[in-house]
C-alpha cells in the first residue's frame, strides 16, 4: 500500500486549520472536495433541503443554530451491479472552549508526530485518512464506495441523515470514529434535555417568605443520580456491561436567580440522557419522567436525538473489519460498545449494517490540546483499503 504518512499529516492539518464548528460546515467541505479531486476522486459537494428535513417525521434532533446545510459524497466506482460500501465521516466540530491551547485550536500544527488542533482526531484526521484509502484502493475494489463526509453529526446527525434520506441503497457502512482500533457493534443512544424548577421569590432578608428554587433542584439532581444508577444496573447487552459507565446521565448546565439578596424563583437545567442499547426514545424519556415523579420540575426533550444501534458482532462485515485492523493493530483488536452517541444508528435504523472503528485518542475528543498521531492515521488508513478490497469477496 502507497501510504504517505506525511501526505496525511498534511491533508489533515489542511482541514483542521479551517474552524467547522457545528453549523459552519461549507468551507471545510469545500476543502476537503478540493482534495479528493486532488487524489483523483470524484466529490460532489450538495445542499440539502434543510426546511424539507426538519419537516420529516424522523428528523434527528438539532442544537446549533444554522442556515443551510451542506454535504459532500466522494464515490469510488465499482463493478456494475455489485455492492455498495459507505464510509462516513464528520467534519462538523465541537467549540473550542475557555482553556488555552498550547498551539491554538486552529494550527493543525505538526509536532511530535501528531497533528494538533480540534477536529484533528475528532474526525477530520480519519476523513482524510478514507479519502487517502479510497485513492489507494482504486482498481482493487470490487464494489463501489462512497464516502459521505457530513455536517452536524455533533448536534444529532442531520448531515448523514439528509444522505441517506438521499440515497441508502448501501450493503454496509464503516465509520471511522475514534475507537482506538476497536471494531464497535454497539452505540448507546442518547437524548437532550430541559428542565425548569420553579419556586417563589422573596427578599433574602425574608427568606422564609419565600420557597428557593435552588433548594428545590437540589431534590431534582438526587433523583436523577439515583435514575443513572437504576439505568446501569443489570445492563443486559454483553458488550455495554463491559463498561464502566454504560449509559451516563450528565446535567451540564444549570442557571438560576437573578439577584445575590433575592430568594431565587426559577432555575433552569439542561442535560444529557443515555439510551440503553434495545430502548427507544420515548421509553428512555418515559423513564425519567417516572424518576421525576412529584418534583417540581418541568422537563421536556429538545436538540439532539441519537437513537442506540448495534450490529452483529458475528455478522460478516463487522468480521471483516475486526480481520482488517487486526492486521495493522499486530493484534487480535476487540469487539466493543461504546458510551456515547454516533452517526452508526443512522444506518442500523435503516438495515444495513454499521460498525465504527478509529484511531486512538477518543480521551482527547471535545478536549483542548486536541490531538492525533500520524501514525495512528497511517494505520488506520491500510485498515480501510483492507476493508475497500475485501468487501464484497
Amino acid at each position: 500500500m502507497a501510504i504517505d504518512a506525511d501526505t496525511l499529516a498534511r491533508d489533515t492539518a489542511a482541514l483542521v486549520a479551517i474552524p467547522s464548528v457545528t453549523g459552519s460546515e461549507l468551507a471545510v467541505l469545500e476543502r476537503l472536495g478540493e482534495l479528493a479531486a486532488g487524489l483523483g476522486l470524484d466529490p460532489e459537494l450538495r445542499e440539502h433541503d434543510l426546511a424539507a428535513l426538519r419537516a420529516h417525521p424522523g428528523h434527528p434532533g438539532e442544537e446549533a443554530e444554522r442556515e443551510e446545510l451542506f454535504g459532500l459524497a466522494v464515490t469510488l466506482p465499482g463493478s456494475p451491479g455489485g455492492p455498495r460500501l459507505a464510509l462516513d465521516g464528520h467534519v462538523d466540530v465541537v467549540a473550542p472552549g475557555t482553556e488555552e491551547w498550547r498551539l491554538g485550536p486552529w494550527s493543525g500544527a505538526v509536532e511530535d508526530g501528531c497533528v494538533h488542533g480540534r477536529g484533528s482526531v475528532d474526525m477530520k484526521g480519519a476523513v482524510v485518512a478514507v479519502l487517502h484509502a479510497m485513492a489507494d484502493a482504486r482498481g482493487r475494489n470490487r464494489g463501489e464506495v462512497v464516502l459521505h463526509a457530513v455536517a452536524s453529526e455533533e448536534d444529532g446527525g442531520l448531515g448523514t441523515f439528509a444522505a441517506l434520506e438521499r440515497d441508502s441503497r448501501f450493503d454496509a457502512c464503516l465509520i471511522p470514529e475514534p475507537t482506538g482500533m476497536d471494531v464497535v457493534c454497539a452505540q448507546a443512544g442518547a437524548l437532550t434535555f430541559t428542565g425548569e424548577v420553579r419556586g417563589r421569590g422573596a427578599h433574602a432578608a425574608m427568606r422564609l417568605e419565600g420557597e428557593s428554587a435552588i433548594d428545590a433542584y437540589v431534590g431534582v439532581h438526587a433523583a436523577l443520580a439515583v435514575h443513572e444508577r437504576e439505568v446501569n444496573a443489570g445492563v443486559e447487552h454483553p458488550l455495554m456491561r463491559e463498561l464502566e459507565l454504560p449509559y451516563p446521565l450528565s446535567v451540564g448546565r444549570i442557571e438560576g436567580g437573578h439577584w445575590s439578596s433575592s430568594v431565587p424563583d426559577l432555575v433552569r437545567f439542561e442535560g444529557r440522557l443515555g439510551v440503553r442499547v434495545g430502548e427507544t426514545l420515548d421509553e428512555a424519556a418515559d423513564g425519567m419522567r417516572a424518576a421525576l415523579a412529584g418534583h417540581p420540575v418541568q422537563l421536556s426533550f429538545t436538540g439532539a436525538r441519537f437513537a442506540s444501534g448495534q450490529t452483529a458482532p458475528d455478522h460478516p462485515f463487522a468480521a471483516l473489519v475486526c480481520q482488517a485492523a487486526s492486521a495493522e493493530a499486530g493484534r487480535d483488536v476487540a469487539v466493543a460498545g461504546v458510551s456515547y452517541g454516533a452517526d452508526m444508528h443512522l444506518f442500523c435504523e435503516r438495515g444495513i449494517p454499521c460498525v465504527m472503528c478509529g484511531t486512538p485518542g477518543m480521551e482527547r475528543a471535545h478536549a483542548v490540546d486536541e490531538r492525533v498521531a500520524v501514525d495512528d492515521l497511517a494505520r488506520l488508513c491500510r485498515t480501510i483499503v483492507r476493508v475497500i478490497e475485501g468487501f464484497g469477496a
